[in-house]
């Protein structure tokens, strides 16, 4: 019996979809799960007649493995990968690899790498995007971990991975122990911060401009050809247009507004307070769901406040297009944001992260796919040390252009007291940054005042204390 090339254990859709992307590709796989079930249903319908091979117990799936044997996990994220790995450590030999290809937390994929190493066992944590068509298709694969693994594992990943139009993979080495899911984390967190950014745009053409979903999907799908383009705006345009098959009315009026989510874009916002990196619009995005939740809280709220007495009077093309600036702009500094959590994080962890490779890993394949990710590259390549995407030329031109507009937008809303978190806090982003002087001078004198914290100042250097509450006297500390 010929030996397969890459074990997978979990195969729920994503698994089995990875499952047959590998063997389209040319590779044969074996497959386990928990619920062994699985394994006969898998093998005997999609997997018939494939090079996909059954095992119903992990020692028989290690057996039937090439060496140095690779070991997908493909299961949720948490105790769930510990428990695997204690089951698979005994059957595995020094430089046999097990990838973890779920959204772990990177600090656990720190620990596993190396708790791994320690035994000779190799460790990957790669993250993977792209949904279930992603999976099947063509992924975003953002592997990390153990740098010696990654000659065994990327002739697979790079085969099976989206690729952008000169052929290149969606998939290269990011960097040594949670890197990969630390990526994948902050991909996500950029994924929360759209997603809020176009539902807002969606909020705000339905509720000031009044305009019907036909019209609606109409200006999506003119702005998917355009700067904005996108997976994300384009799945917008397609939502806009499918109509409920009781009602005959548009599906989405009548899905219960509350969003859920798994995690990651928790933990992109926690991470980013630890490393003291401003990444307020994918904040604002979680918190808008947990907000969403609370919808009785929410419900009764809305009977006892009053609703400005305000209405859009304006031209509505212009405002459309004002629209699209605000949504535009927004999702410069939402992206700008997560890339100044890389940066950082690459500094502080010292994992030497290509910025501009992470653009391009992007670009295809993946949830927040868009055209301006070449840009992005493009700006890392012309300037690895670029201090922030929004004074890249290209983004700050297009920010320059958006101003009068996403300003527009922003006040309307606010006078109409629709909620847009996103769009503001964007733009108080893009104000902060542009900003030379901000008010935290106060924020300092308050604090010397009632803790003594010290402070410097702009006219001479050193640190200072002032008696504020005494003679009044300033002392250099």
């Amino acid at each position: 019996m010929n030996k397969a090339d890459i074990g997978l254990i979990g195969i729920g859709v994503m698994g089995e979809n990875l499952a047959m992307n590998m063997e389209r590709n040319g590779f044969t796989v074996a497959v386990y799960n928990r619920t062994t079930e699985k394994v006969a249903r898998f093998v005997e319908e999609r997997g018939k007649g494939k090079n996909i091979v059954g095992a119903y117990s992990i020692r028989e799936l290690v057996d039937v493995l090439k060496k140095p044997r690779k070991v997908m996990l493909m299961v949720k994220a948490g105790e769930a990968v510990d428990h695997l790995i204690h089951q698979l450590v005994p059957y595995l030999e020094k430089g046999d690899i097990v990838i973890d290809g779920g959204n772990s937390y990177f600090k656990d994929t720190n620990r596993r790498t190396q708790s791994l190493e320690e035994k000779g066992i190799l460790y990957i944590g790669a993250g993977i995007s792209g949904g279930e068509e992603g999976a099947l298709k063509g992924p975003s694969i953002m592997p990390g971990g153990s740098k010696e693994a990654w000659q065994y594992v990327a002739p697979i990943f790079q085969k099976i991975a989206a690729r952008v139009e000169d052929g290149s993979p969606c998939c290269e080495w990011v960097g040594p122990n949670g890197a990969g899911h630390f990526v994948k984390m902050v991909h996500n967190g950029i994924e929360y911060g759209d997603m809020q950014l176009i539902s807002e745009a969606y909020f705000i053409l339905k509720n000031i401009l009044k305009l019907n979903h036909l019209e609606m999907q109409k200006i999506f799908i003119e702005w998917n050809q355009g700067e904005l383009s996108s997976y994300l705006i384009e799945i917008t345009a397609n939502i806009l247009g499918h109509l409920d098959e009781n009602t005959g009315k548009p599906l989405v009026e009548y899905i219960l507004d509350t969003a859920h989510q798994k995690g990651t874009g928790q933990w992109s916002s926690q991470t980013a307070l630890e490393l003291g990196v401003a990444v307020p619009t994918i904040t604002e995005a979680v918190f808008a769901r947990s907000l969403s939740m609370i919808k009785e809280e929410r419900k009764k709220a809305s009977e006892m406040f009053t609703t400005p007495d305000y209405s859009y009077q304006g031209d509505k093309e212009e405002f459309i297009e004002a629209v699209r600036q605000a949504l535009y702009a927004s999702k410069i500094c939402s992206y700008a944001q997560g890339f100044a959590l890389l940066k950082e994080a690459s500094k502080q962890y010292q994992w030497e992260l290509d910025l501009g490779s992470i653009a391009l890993m992007w670009r295809e394949g993946c949830i927040i796919r868009a055209r301006f990710l070449e840009r992005i590259k493009e700006a890392f390549d012309q300037n690895p040390l670029l201090s922030n995407l929004l004074v890249a030329p290209f983004f700050k031109e297009a920010l320059e252009k958006a101003q009068s507009g996403w300003r527009k937008v922003v006040a309307t809303a606010v006078q109409m007291g629709l909620p847009v978190p996103g769009f503001t806090s964007a733009l108080s982003y893009f104000d902060s940054y542009r900003l030379e002087r901000l008010p935290a001078n106060m924020i300092q004198a308050q604090r010397d005042y009632f803790g003594a914290h010290t402070y410097q100042r702009i006219d001479k250097p050193g640190t200072y204390h002032t008696d504020w509450v005494g003679s009044g006297q300033e002392t250099e500390i």
